[in-house]
């Protein structure tokens, strides 16, 4: 199995960034995470940030950045990661009504536009799927549809294995079916009932505020540590690395039954019995 890069969401440590980003830094390091990606900046600057990765021999590979903040702020908003020097940036989320054939193209321009910006200061975009991009327009997964519609210069895709199989597809085969596009891979652990069982994650409004479905069955859906849930990791990892893939991210969204700093570490621990 290929030596793969491993790295955690910080948004899977947010209350321990929030609280002290030095102090929690230094703990996914300790741990043995050699690689980050951010979800927020918790009013530091980029220069703030990049001295404490600095000091603790953390590389800042990627983002999770709205695509808003890149429209709105442009190159400032560019210079802020370009200082942390991440190679990728993605999508975190997008609403699905704009991958309708109504706004598709409004979407993919707009797609096109940030990904030269980014382009042009040496970072790739890509996009992070949730389990609604499965959906399926005229036979076809939205997901698909977008990644046929952009070359992968322009868009990379970045495959949350957990959010894959959650709408029941195999997160294996959906990794190979990309072999060669993917560079930055989530694995993400979980347990559940029944696939596809209906949003069990807070969506973002129109308005920034968090929303939830409220007749979203409850299938006992929970994130849990990787290695801990109903991921074939062994499977997985080896689509991988078929496919391509150099940087494998820890992502727990939620832990509701250990600290998520404990979490982060049965994550870490776990990899390593898988050799990395």
């Amino acid at each position: 199995m290929k030596n793969f890069k491993v790295g955690i969401q910080l948004y899977s440590i947010r209350d321990a960034m929030e609280q002290d980003m030095d102090k929690a830094l230094k703990a996914v390091k300790d741990m043995g995470y050699d690689y980050v990606e951010f979800a927020g900046y918790y009013g530091k600057t980029a220069e703030e940030v990049k001295s404490i990765l600095d000091k603790y021999g953390l590389e800042a590979i990627s983002v999770h950045q709205s695509i808003d903040l890149f429209e709105e702020q442009g190159q400032k908003a560019v210079d802020y990661i370009k200082t942390l020097g991440v190679k990728y940036s993605a999508i975190p989320w997008y609403p699905v009504d704009e991958f309708f054939p109504e706004n598709i193209a409004a979407t993919i321009e707009k797609f096109r536009n940030v990904s030269k910006l980014l382009k042009d200061n040496g970072i790739q975009l890509m996009y992070h799927n949730h389990d609604f991009e499965f959906k399926k327009i005229d036979g076809e997964y939205i997901l698909d549809r977008l990644y046929a519609s952009l070359d992968n210069d322009v868009l990379m895709p970045q495959i949350d294995t957990c959010w894959v199989h959650y709408a029941g597809v195999n997160p294996s085969d959906y990794v190979r079916k990309y072999s060669g596009r993917i560079k930055v891979l989530h694995l993400k652990d979980f347990v559940c009932e029944k696939l596809g069982g209906g949003p069990v994650y807070a969506l973002i409004d129109k308005d920034g505020n968090e929303t939830k479905s409220d007749n979203k069955e409850d299938n006992g859906f929970k994130l849990v540590p990787v290695g801990s849930g109903v991921q074939d990791w062994k499977s997985i990892l080896e689509a991988a690395s078929d496919a391509g893939v150099e940087y494998v991210i820890v992502e727990q969204d939620d832990s509701v039954d250990r600290d998520p700093l404990d979490a982060a570490k049965m994550s870490r621990e776990y990899l390593r019995t898988l050799g990395l």
